[in-house]
C-alpha cells in the first residue's frame, strides 16, 4: 500500500460522527443538521431539462478537454462575471468533475516530491482535501492562520522566509471556508510578488463566488491578475464549480482557468487519470453555466435567511454577517470554556440540532487551533428551518448564561 495514505488524517464528518456516537438527541425537537455544507435548495428545471434531454451522449466517450462549446460557455461566463475577462478557451480552460477532485489532481500535476521539503502553504482553518492533497503528492502542509482581527484574512507576509522557499503550491480560499472572508487586490499583489519570486503555483478555490451578501460581487483570482496586468495569469490557476452556485453538488462539474502552461500540464495528467467529464454533464453544465437568472434567485435565498438568523445568534454569540458563502463562522461564549466539542454535543443532546466543531476545520500550527473556541453553521435548509435552529441555539446558550 502508498505508505502516505497512513498520513491522511480522518475528514470532519467522521470526527463529528465519532463525537456524538454516544450523544441521544432530545427527542422532543426534529432532528436540523447545520454541519454538513451541502446545497439544499432546488435545483434549477433548466439544468434538469438539459440533463435528461441529453441522454444519447452515454453512447461516446469523452475527451478529457471537454467539448468546444463547453469552453466556450465557461470563458463568457467568466467575461461575464469578471468585467470583461480574456480568458482563452482553447489554452486556458479545463472541465473539471467539481473542484475537489481538481483541487487534489492539480496538487499531484504540480508537486516535484524529490525536491527537499517541498511544501504547500494552506489556510488554516481549511478544506480539508488540501491537506491530502499534499501529503499525498509526497509535499509537507504548512498552515497560515486566518485572524479574527483581520476579518478572518491571512497575513501572508507573516509566512516565514524559509518556507516559502520550499513552497511550490499555495492553495487560497476566496470566498473562504468556513469564515466567508473575501481577498482585496492588495493581497493579492502580496501573493503574485511572492510567487514571482519563489515560483510557487497559486491555486485560487472560488466555488463560494457566486454567494454574497454585498452589492459588489467577490474579486476573483484572475480578475485580480488582469487588473494588475498579469494578463498570462503566470503561475495561477483558478477552480470554480456549479455545486454552491446552481444547487447541483451531485452533478460534479466545473472548471479550471488560468496559466497556460499549467493547463496543458494538468490536460496531460487528466488524460492518464481519466477524469473526463461525461457528456450529458458537459450539456447540463452548458445550460447551467449560461443562465445567471437562476443564480440571483439562489443569492436572495441566502441573503433572506442570514437576514433574519444572524441578528438572532448575534444577540448571543460572537458572530456577524460574512462577506460571502453560505457558513456563519461563530465564538461559542466563554461559558463553554472554549470548547466548541462540548458546545457541539451539548446542543444535539439537549436541541436536537448539529454544528460543525471549529477545531475539526484546522490543525494545531504556529501555537495555535484558529477554529477552537468556535463553530460553523451552514445555512443551507429553507429559510424557516434555519430560523428555527438559531431560536434553538439562542435558547440552549441563554440556558446556560444564565
Amino acid at each position: 500500500m502508498n505508505p502516505l495514505l497512513s498520513r491522511l488524517q480522518p475528514y470532519p464528518f467522521e470526527r463529528l460522527r465519532q463525537l456524538h456516537a454516544d450523544v441521544t438527541p432530545n427527542p422532543a425537537y426534529k432532528p436540523i443538521s447545520l454541519g454538513i455544507g451541502e446545497p439544499r435548495h432546488a435545483t434549477p428545471q433548466l439544468i434538469k431539462d438539459a440533463l435528461t434531454g441529453s441522454l444519447a451522449g452515454l453512447a461516446s466517450y469523452p475527451g478529457t478537454l471537454g467539448e468546444p462549446k463547453l469552453r466556450q460557455t465557461m470563458s463568457d461566463w467568466l467575461a461575464r462575471r469578471y468585467g470583461g475577462l480574456k480568458v482563452d478557451m482553447a489554452t486556458q480552460i479545463l472541465p473539471v468533475n467539481g473542484s475537489r477532485e481538481a483541487l487534489f489532481a492539480l496538487a499531484q500535476t504540480v508537486i516535484d516530491p524529490s525536491q527537499p521539503g517541498a511544501t504547500v502553504v494552506c489556510p488554516n482553518p481549511f478544506y480539508q482535501i488540501y491537506e491530502g492533497a499534499a501529503l499525498l503528492a509526497g509535499a509537507q502542509p504548512w498552515f497560515a492562520p486566518s485572524e479574527a482581527a483581520r476579518n478572518f484574512g491571512i497575513d501572508w507576509a507573516a509566512v516565514p522566509e524559509s518556507v516559502w522557499q520550499k513552497t511550490q503550491l499555495l492553495f487560497v480560499c476566496s470566498p473562504g471556508n468556513p469564515t466567508g472572508a473575501v481577498m482585496g487586490l492588495d493581497e493579492w499583489k502580496l501573493l503574485f510578488e511572492l510567487s514571482d519570486r519563489y515560483g510557487f503555483v497559486i491555486a485560487s478555490d472560488e466555488c463560494y463566488s457566486e454567494i454574497y451578501f454585498r452589492d459588489e460581487p467577490p474579486l476573483g483570482g484572475l480578475q485580480a491578475a488582469a487588473q494588475l496586468g498579469r494578463i498570462d495569469f503566470k503561475n495561477l490557476i483558478s477552480l470554480t464549480s456549479l455545486s454552491k452556485r446552481s444547487n447541483v453538488p451531485g452533478l460534479r462539474s466545473g472548471f479550471v482557468a488560468g496559466d497556460a502552461a499549467l493547463i496543458k500540464s494538468f490536460l496531460l495528467y487528466r488524460t492518464y487519470h481519466g477524469s473526463a467529464m461525461s457528456p450529458i454533464v458537459q450539456t447540463a453544465s452548458i445550460a447551467a453555466w449560461a443562465d445567471e437568472a437562476h443564480v440571483v434567485d439562489n443569492r436572495a435565498q441566502y441573503r433572506e435567511k442570514f437576514a433574519q438568523v444572524t441578528p438572532l445568534l448575534a444577540g448571543v454569540m460572537d458572530v456577524a454577517l460574512p462577506d460571502a458563502g453560505f457558513y456563519l463562522w461563530a465564538a461559542i461564549p466563554e461559558v463553554f470554556k472554549g470548547s466548541d466539542t462540548a458546545f457541539s454535543r451539548e446542543l444535539l443532546a439537549l436541541y436536537n440540532v448539529v454544528v460543525l466543531p471549529g477545531s475539526y476545520l484546522a490543525r494545531d500550527a504556529q501555537g495555535v487551533n484558529p477554529g477552537a473556541g468556535r463553530i460553523r453553521m451552514a445555512l443551507v435548509a429553507e429559510t424557516a428551518e434555519c430560523v428555527e435552529a438559531a431560536q434553538r441555539i439562542v435558547q440552549f446558550i441563554q440556558s446556560k448564561v444564565h
